[in-house]
């Protein structure tokens, strides 16, 4: 009798765990179980390349799973963004979600995902300055000269970007209308591309992410004309801000953090999030993202995270219109 009971109280134990209500709850007590998808929808090398690996290896640990970055680039980013926001919300499929993917939503008619409904944003991890680049030995070695050229031969400089909306795209694009002038955009796969595409001098300059440029800039092969930010980076302090050089309105950083599919339990994104705020205390991560140019910046909340999203949102309308670009 004593047996038959408690196989009926066990059964309904087991019953009551598998109602959707008590999915949550079960998933957050044995998640994570295996190794874990990062997509990262950039191409290897670039400056979300290298951090999330950083980050990766340092989350790995407090997680007991392997964290696998996954790079799916293309199309801005929308390759990898449409991945992720397809994949079982389980907490086994992250993505490396930054400015490109809000940007994407004005830059793109079918971007193939929705930045604010298809995903929880779970935190902002850094921001990185854009870099103003021309090769070391250019004939245009300041903005003034740079400026002048183009104005002289409107539309004759080509300029290098890491693929159609990304912050090296709409960098270039706020430059040019806040001067007056013309350059012809020669899209890249990623920010690796763009970099190699102005050492190699098969375009005239570029504004990648900083972290990608600083190694071609510290040897001394790239030449770094202007930091696209509110302050100069610390870094390559003797190297102006644009507004320093009277450039108003092309105030850029670009920033990353984690996001997952929108239906992820919240138990789960709760330890997401407590990994990564405990790993990002850690003195020597800090030392190494720092090291690779990029700022660390953690969001209070995911409310203040989702609030990027919105800005840049917005921003990338406003510099549209500004600038008279059409969605793709």
């Amino acid at each position: 009798m004593i047996d038959s009971q408690r196989r009926t109280l066990l059964g309904r134990a087991l019953a009551t765990a598998l109602l959707p209500a008590a999915w949550p709850a079960l998933a957050a007590d044995v998640w994570p179980s295996r190794p874990i998808r990062w997509v990262l929808p950039y191409q290897a090398g670039t400056g979300p390349d290298i951090t999330a690996r950083l980050l990766a290896n340092a989350v790995s640990p407090l997680l007991g799973q392997a964290i696998i970055v996954d790079n799916k680039g293309g199309a801005g980013g929308n390759i990898g963004a449409r991945l992720a926001a397809k994949a079982a919300p389980d907490g086994y499929t992250w993505v490396y979600s930054a400015a490109p993917m809000a940007a994407n939503m004005g830059m793109y008619k079918d971007p193939g995902y929705d930045a604010l409904k298809d995903f929880r944003h779970v935190m902002r991890l850094t921001s990185s300055d854009i870099v103003l680049i021309v090769p070391v030995d250019s004939a245009t070695p300041t903005l003034a000269e740079l400026t002048a050229r183009m104005r002289a031969a409107p539309g004759q400089l080509n300029y290098a970007s890491g693929g159609v909306g990304t912050p090296s795209h709409l960098g270039v694009e706020l430059l040019l209308s806040a001067q007056h002038v013309q350059a012809t955009h020669v899209p890249y796969k990623g920010a690796s591309e763009l970099v190699n595409a102005v050492l190699g001098k098969q375009v005239s300059f570029g504004m990648p992410i900083f972290g990608v440029a600083y190694p071609q800039i510290q040897v001394g092969k790239l030449k770094a004309i202007a930091i696209a930010g509110a302050q100069r980076n610390p870094l390559l302090p003797d190297v102006p801000t644009l507004a320093e050089l009277g450039v108003r309105g092309v105030d850029l950083t670009s920033w990353g953090g984690i996001s997952v599919p929108a239906a992820t339990p919240d138990p789960i994104v709760a330890r997401v999030s407590a990994a990564f705020e405990k790993a990002l205390q850690q003195p020597g991560l800090r030392a190494q993202l720092e090291a690779n140019g990029g700022n660390v910046r953690p969001s209070a909340s995911a409310q203040e995270y989702i609030q990027d999203f919105v800005k840049e949102i917005a921003f990338t309308e406003a510099m549209m219109k500004a600038t008279k670009l059409v969605p793709l």
